[in-house]
């Protein structure tokens, strides 16, 4: 019997692999959606099939294989050495755990928990990094995305009591925070992608889509997609009307300027000098 434990964490950004390969001295690029493979201690290059490294993701996530916690707590903070978002955040409290247990002659099975499975594949740890990091990652936005939310909330009940006071420049963050869950989301995390590898291979192909619908990556995706338009649509109100405030605003000074002038003009008109 041979056991792989995962743990996965998701970082506040994105990880630039390509800068971090050359800080590493690592000679190659990494396209958009593949993963650097380190080994924890080291941060040597490892190869697919290693049961024992981490896996690195472009869009914020890392995937840990076999690691205990003193490894992993080393491996981070060696790793903010040469990355820059990591060296404000002194923890990364969105962590997912899964185990890979393989069995002679047992029966495959999958769980949210962990997998069984007869005989060891190279692509098994591949397979099951890259949905949990997706799964973390997600995870991370969904609880963004739920902040801003409420306080998306908390405007309309003001402004359902008629108070509508929103500073351009919070209306420009609350703006940035939609678009960037919806970068994130919908390019930034890929999740309608597949690892490469289960183009060629028909079993990592079904398996794959079984861990990816058991995580329910693609409903996941939706309800933030879904989210996200929803933030638009009242970010674009609440523009409007803040637009219209301002227009209004001008149109009583405009008026009053105008009005002024009258008075003015009536009074040297009437008035004995």
């Amino acid at each position: 019997m041979t056991d792989i434990t995962f743990i996965a964490f998701a970082v506040n950004g994105e990880l630039d692999l390509n800068r971090l390969a050359g800080r590493l001295a690592i000679p190659r690029r990494f396209r958009w959606e593949e993963p650097m493979r380190l080994h924890p201690v080291t941060f040597t290059p490892s190869v697919a099939g290693d049961t024992l490294g981490v896996y690195l993701y472009y869009f914020g996530s890392l995937v840990f294989l076999n690691c205990a916690d003193d490894i992993i707590a080393r491996f981070l903070d060696g790793l903010k050495q040469h990355v820059e978002i990591l060296k404000n955040q002194t923890r990364l409290p969105f962590r997912d755990d899964y185990r890979l247990s393989v069995v002679a002659g047992a029966e495959t099975a999958i769980t949210n928990d962990g997998m069984t499975a007869p005989l060891f594949r190279e692509e098994l740890p591949e397979i099951i990094s890259f949905v949990i990091a997706k799964s973390v990652a997600l995870e991370l936005i969904e609880e963004r995305i739920d902040t801003v939310f409420d306080d998306v909330g908390g405007l309309i009940g003001r402004l359902e009591q008629g108070v509508l006071e929103l500073p351009d420049r919070r209306l420009a963050r609350l703006a940035a925070a939609v678009l960037g869950f919806k970068y994130t989301s919908i390019s930034h995390i890929m999740v309608l992608d597949k690892p490469d590898i289960t183009w060629n291979n028909e079993e990592a192909d079904r398996l794959y889509l079984t861990m990816a619908d058991l995580f329910e990556l693609t409903p996941r995706y939706q309800e933030i997609k879904h989210k996200s338009e929803t933030l638009m649509n009242v970010t674009e109100v609440f523009s409007s009307l803040s637009h219209a405030r301002r227009a209004a605003r001008l149109e009583w000074i405009i008026i009053i300027l105008i009005a002024f002038e009258i008075i003015m003009a009536l009074l040297e008109k009437f008035l004995p000098r």
